[in-house]
């Protein structure tokens, strides 16, 4: 595996700002209160990070765990051609009826053929999959040559690696869980070891070094600005600082 270290044009036109992380931090306080306004803001910054990386006009995208579709419409307004997916009637159907692009499927088989899509793209679902490594294997796998598969998630140690648990899982998964349980009369709905799982940084990192059928473009905290990319670097501060992790990949001709 080979990490690429050039920066192109369009990615550097398209670097994160300070203000542009105030923004989504500010939009993330209102996840659970205002789940709409959240995503919304999110699926536009999360189209501008990928189009930073290939042109999105014209292009299939994939979206692995898109889940109600809060960000089919920012795709496809930037041009592309997309498709979602999500194992889970619930979310699919979570803002009345699935958008007519969705199906449902898992992720750790993905109903495609190899090499059939221009973007394969995921956000916050790795955490929550029992094999992340057989899902990120899936998403190069339909990846056309020379296409991108972009993945952020929730690295397990950063603050809220444990979502609605957080910062309990820093005493354990299971110990969080148990405490949200006792406090709140209900598991949580992210339950470690059924629905939430621990990936770290590091070995999503060696999976990358180890796999031969793409080339890392890059990593960096996603809601960071582009000075803090050297987070990702170091290990250790990483798993805490990158608060969400992004890798992006290119399949190999």
């Amino acid at each position: 595996m080979v990490e690429i270290g050039s920066v192109s044009a369009r990615e550097s036109s398209h670097r994160p700002t300070l203000t542009r992380s105030v923004r989504l931090f500010r939009a993330f306080l209102k996840e659970q209160s205002d789940p709409d306004h959240f995503y919304r803001v999110l699926a536009v910054d999360s189209v501008a990070q990928v189009s930073s990386y290939v042109s999105l006009s014209g292009s299939v995208v994939l979206d692995v765990g898109g889940g109600p579709g809060y960000f089919a419409e920012a795709f496809r307004g930037a041009g592309a051609r997309y498709v979602g997916l999500d194992p889970d009637v619930g979310e699919l159907s979570a803002r009345g009826e699935p958008d007519p692009g969705m199906i449902r499927a898992s992720g750790t088989a993905l109903p495609f053929r190899d090499g059939s899509v221009d973007v394969c793209y995921s956000s916050n679902v790795l955490e929550h999959v029992d094999d992340p490594w057989l899902m990120l294997a899936e998403m190069v796998r339909v990846t056309r040559p020379g296409g991108t598969v972009f993945m952020s998630y929730t690295p397990w140690y950063s603050p809220w690696g444990g979502h609605e648990t957080a910062p309990w899982h820093f005493l354990g998964g299971h110990y969080a869980r148990r405490r949200y349980e006792r406090r709140n009369g209900k598991p949580p709905k992210n339950a470690f070891g059924t629905s939430l799982f621990p990936v770290s940084v590091g070995a999503v990192r060696r999976w990358a070094h180890r796999q031969t059928v793409a080339d890392v473009v890059e990593t960096f905290p996603r809601y960071h600005p582009w000075w803090a990319k050297w987070i990702t670097r170091v290990p250790g501060v990483r798993e805490i600082a990158s608060w969400n992790f992004v890798i992006v990949l290119r399949r190999r001709a």
